[in-house]
């Protein structure tokens, strides 16, 4: 799956890392159905957790943003994570007997702590591209895990998560934001963005934030 040119030299700097990420076996056990469900309810509560930091930190990419194009998209992506994908969680919890309210006074792992001020501190002391270096894996790995558990899942209980990330509006967004990360670059580095002395940061953040994506996946099969 590819999500625009910077992306994929992304990816490709991540090698062996974004690979160990989109096929874990976290995520190959959401595809055939073998993950235990008391993992995945394990892994949600973490979730909801981490999307309001994720939201933090894709509304100060507003504030990090250089035109009102940035700007309008980075909102639409905190709007679309508060009203969409927080509110997913919380149904597929209570689906489970867990409470809104059980969800808010959730106790934060510190896998799930270390991958979400990573995020923030990389926003916070760099630019606009630093930020969406490292938000970056979240957002097109799951893209990329929806489509390809899309293509190959057979019966499963997690078919509406499947569903979610595998969507048309999932990919959209993915898709727009893999245009705004690539018009980003031009616009800051010029055409030829890996001769920039600022391009092996960039894949630095990508790559450390995979990693903290692969330790995600590990905390959630340990419920």
């Amino acid at each position: 799956m590819s999500y625009g040119r910077t992306f994929e030299l992304w990816r490709e700097a991540a090698g062996d890392n974004w690979r160990a990420y989109t096929d874990h076996a976290f995520v190959r056990g959401v595809g055939d159905g073998s993950l235990p469900k008391a993992a995945f309810v394990h892994y949600l509560t973490q979730d909801y957790v981490f999307l309001f930091h994720f939201s933090r930190a894709w509304a100060l990419a507003i504030t990090k943003a250089g035109s009102v194009e940035e700007m309008r998209l980075c909102a639409a992506t905190v709007n679309a994570l508060i009203n969409d994908e927080i509110a997913l969680h919380i149904e597929v919890c209570a689906d489970a007997g867990i409470s809104e309210e059980e969800l808010f006074s959730v106790e934060e792992r510190p896998e799930n702590l270390a991958y979400t001020r990573y995020v923030l501190e990389a926003g916070y002391s760099g630019d606009f591209l630093d930020l969406m270096a490292a938000l970056a894996p979240c957002v097109f790995g799951y893209g990329e895990i929806g489509a390809t558990l899309k293509e190959t899942h057979g019966a499963t209980p997690y078919k509406d998560w499947i569903d979610t990330y595998s969507g048309d509006n999932y990919q959209s967004v993915c898709f727009e934001i893999g245009a705004l990360i690539d018009q980003a670059v031009a616009d800051r580095l010029g055409s030829n963005p890996v001769e920039s002395p600022s391009w092996a940061s960039l894949c630095q953040h990508f790559d450390m934030a995979t990693r903290l994506e692969i330790g995600f996946w590990d905390m959630g099969l340990r419920p």
